[in-house]
């Protein structure tokens, strides 16, 4: 038991460590806090705010009433009242029970302005930033929207474009935020390189991905701009390339991008791995449905044993036999592939197991990025919707119409768990691309002289997916007279009744001038127009209906073929439906696939006009040597037409030339007058076409040279206006001949020399022709 002196030590020792808690606080925290919890918050005052109030100001301090702040409640305020964006700087301080809150407040924005900007338009950086009048200006978000702009910039090209933003203060808390720009030189891709690649050369890997070197014409394109989205989408572009060419196990080992600051200039270096290349084994088709015939799906699938090995066509066969599989009522169908390689024999045999799935629903679509295209575009390229049984494969095909629309710089789909395991959220993330187009060329034809045009082409219209087209030409006869011109307008709604139903309309008027070709020894004047519906039978045939008017006034008959112009004033009343199989991969410049089409027109629905005409057509691509960029392209194109109330007028029967048999000039084959050499025309005709495509040795491949060799054959004969001594026989035409095509910035343009083998002595030859563009 202590004693009394013990005892009376603790106690003064005690009210020591009590009247120095205040100083020690630091040292003995326990006694801190005790003491500060003895000064309670009384009031807030805010000084320094001339917008906000007060009383908004208070609300975000963080303490409990009736006592002080902790440390860590004014460090929450102070960043809660950051968060809020009004305020520049923020200071709190306590005395006593009295909190003190000092503000900077941030600036209001009078005015955005850009200054130094040429190539991108005040409207497109105000697009792109967030900062907008009125608004109050954060430097998180000057930061921000600077860092938007030189994205903006980097995506033209232009890697060494600066922003520098600036304020101009104009008193009472208002500011001008400017930004100063100077835009630099275009920062171009100077060059490509492959490394790694045996089975293809340079030049082909190099037609596969989207990025091209400047070359000569860089300055005219916008394809030799660097992004890291580009060159993500390249690789993609190659992983596709090599496994719908049997390379299962090719692989992008890496792509660089190097800057060269001085020549303000990237190259890019793509290291690949080619591995094998694969045909197919066997192919089965397994499942656990036992009302579903392995049998039949097997005729669905597109893989073929001996073939080689395509991903794409294993894609395609999934689609196929997912959706016949839902079609017996199986809605979660779940079909799986897998591949068995026999690395010895280099094959792979696929087995397609199909069961029927887990239960799962869509319970929401989310579409994230599309600042321009609208919400409805994207959602009818699936096949299936919200509600709807959630499958894998009807996700991957909706994924691969969305990138095939060509509104979109990237296209990604994933999905994630719904609000219960039987609900799966799919999001969509799109990237916005332009989709305008302002065309001004030229080109020249043998034919009709130099030809001027201007065209003007939106496919993806008010971001409604719509595809317009408005174009103007004129032209000049190679004497120097005003040659022929045309008006154009084309609308195209790819949806029609919100079904995949394409309708259209065209209109349009076209003057051709009279000439010395025997073709037009008048001036002719057509105004028209056109209604279409395209009904996709599936995805590569396609059903066409349509209607066609157009009135035809004829003047200036040239003496002295007036006595074969039957009517000078009539109009053409039309109906006809086509039957169209697609399977070319690039309408530009083809390299595979089939293009084949019938055509039924009947004239002779009011009008002054009765007859019926059929066509046909037919082309096919293949690319003979890969290695070699060697392409092998064979066609076949036939008419036939009949009157149906008495013979057939001139001017509507077949005309053939030049456009379909080279080494002719236009309309140069076929009965003709002898006497006047007008060309009369035909009512039957048939051609065909053989030609071998390949790249022109010793030129860079960034200019885009191709040579051709080639033979053309056919014959148009039949006549229903002949006189006497006309040749009205069938009598077969044919040529040979070499070909120069280039893939300018303009388009494609060609030049053909040909040399007939075999022709009439009425027959017009003409030995070189120049035109420009891919037809289909």
């Amino acid at each position: 038991m202590r004693s009394f002196r013990e005892w009376t030590k603790v106690v003064a020792a005690s009210a020591a460590l009590l009247v120095a808690a205040p100083l020690w606080g630091g040292f003995v925290p326990e006694l801190g806090v005790l003491s500060a919890e003895a000064a309670t918050v009384g009031r807030v005052t805010v000084v320094g705010n001339t917008r906000v109030e007060a009383e908004t100001v208070a609300a975000y301090i963080k303490g409990t009433p009736g006592r002080s702040l902790s440390a860590a409640e004014v460090d929450e305020s102070v960043k809660a009242l950051f968060a809020t964006g009004m305020f520049s700087d923020v200071q709190i301080s306590q005395s006593g029970g009295h909190v003190t809150v000092k503000v900077v407040e941030n600036p209001v924005i009078a005015r955005v302005a850009f200054e130094g900007n040429d190539v991108q338009s005040d409207e497109m950086l105000k697009g792109a930033v967030e900062l907008q009048p009125r608004s109050v200006l954060t430097q998180g978000k000057v930061e921000s929207d600077t860092q938007r702009i030189l994205e903006l910039y980097r995506r033209s090209g232009r890697y060494d474009a600066t922003v520098e933003p600036k304020q101009v203060d104009l008193g009472k808390g208002r500011v001008d935020l400017i930004y100063q720009i100077n835009e630099g030189p275009r920062t171009e891709v100077s060059q490509i390189t492959f490394v790694g690649n045996k089975a293809f050369s340079n030049y082909r890997l190099s037609n596969v991905i989207s990025t091209k070197e400047s070359g000569l014409f860089g300055w005219f394109k916008s394809s030799d701009n660097y992004s890291p989205e580009k060159l993500t989408a390249d690789q993609e572009a190659l992983r596709r390339f090599y496994y719908n060419h049997g390379y299962a196990d090719f692989r992008v080992v890496s792509a660089t991008a190097d800057f060269d600051r001085q020549q303000n200039s990237f190259f890019l270096t793509f290291t690949v791995d080619e591995g094998e290349r694969y045909k197919y084994g066997d192919v089965k088709v397994e499942t656990t449905l036992s009302d579903v015939n392995p049998d039949d799906l097997k005729s669905l699938a597109l893989t073929r044993p001996g073939d080689t090995y395509s991903a794409a066509d294993v894609d395609k066969s999934l689609e196929a036999i997912t959706t016949a599989v839902a079609a017996k009522g199986y809605a979660f169908v779940q079909v799986r592939p897998r591949g068995d390689r026999d690395y010895a024999n280099r094959t792979i045999a696929v087995t397609y197991f199909v069961d029927e799935g887990t239960r799962a629903y869509i319970e929401r679509i989310n579409i994230i990025g599309n600042d321009r295209t609208r919400d409805y575009v994207i959602r009818r390229e699936f096949d299936i919707g919200e509600g709807d049984a959630y499958n894998q494969v009807l996700i991957e095909k909706a994924e691969r119409r969305l990138k095939n629309l060509g509104y979109f710089r990237n296209v990604r789909i994933w999905s994630e768990q719904g609000s219960s395991v039987d609900k799966v959220i799919v999001n969509v993330q799109v990237d916005d691309k332009p989709t305008g187009e302002v065309s001004i060329g030229a080109g020249y034809s043998t034919s009709n002289g130099i030809l001027a045009e201007l065209s003007l082409t939106e496919k993806n219209f008010l971001g409604r997916g719509q595809y317009v087209r408005a174009s103007v030409s004129r032209g000049i006869t190679t004497d120097g007279k005003a040659g022929d011109s045309s008006y154009e307008l084309s609308f195209t709604e790819p949806y029609l009744f919100d079904r995949r139903l394409e309708g259209g309309f065209d209109i349009y008027q076209r003057n051709y001038t009279d000439g010395d070709d025997g073709v037009h020894p008048y001036d002719e004047k057509t105004t028209g127009g056109k209604i279409r519906f395209g009904v996709p039978l599936d995805d590569n045939t396609t059903l066409g209906l349509f209607y066609e008017g157009y009135r035809q006034k004829i003047s200036d008959v040239q003496s002295p073929y007036g006595q074969f112009v039957e009517t000078e004033n009539r109009f053409i009343s039309i109906v006809g439906a086509s039957l169209t199989y697609n399977t070319i991969d690039d309408f530009a410049f083809p390299r595979n696939g089939v293009y084949a089409q019938v055509k039924q027109e009947f004239a002779g629905v009011g009008g002054d006009a009765t007859f019926l005409r059929t066509t046909a057509r037919a082309e096919y691509y293949k690319e003979l040597v890969e290695d070699w960029d060697l392409i092998g392209h064979v066609g076949a194109k036939g008419g036939a037409m009949f009157g149906m109330d008495g013979d057939l007028a001139s001017i509507d029967q077949f005309q053939v030339g030049g456009s379909i048999i080279r080494g002719f000039d236009a309309n140069g084959i076929g009965p003709r007058d002898p006497a006047t050499g007008y060309a009369f025309g035909g009512k039957y005709y048939v051609a065909a076409s053989a030609e071998t495509i390949f790249p022109v040795p010793f030129i860079p491949q960034e200019y885009g040279f191709w040579g051709s060799l080639f033979a053309d054959a056919g014959t148009l004969w039949s006549t229903d206006a002949p006189t006497a001594g006309t040749d009205n026989s069938l009598a077969l035409r044919a040529s040979v001949g070499a070909g120069l095509m280039w893939q300018s910035p303009f388009g494609l343009l060609r030049a053909d020399f040909a040399y007939p083998v075999m022709k009439e002595d009425t027959d017009r030859t003409q030995v070189f022709r120049f035109s420009g563009g891919t037809k289909f």
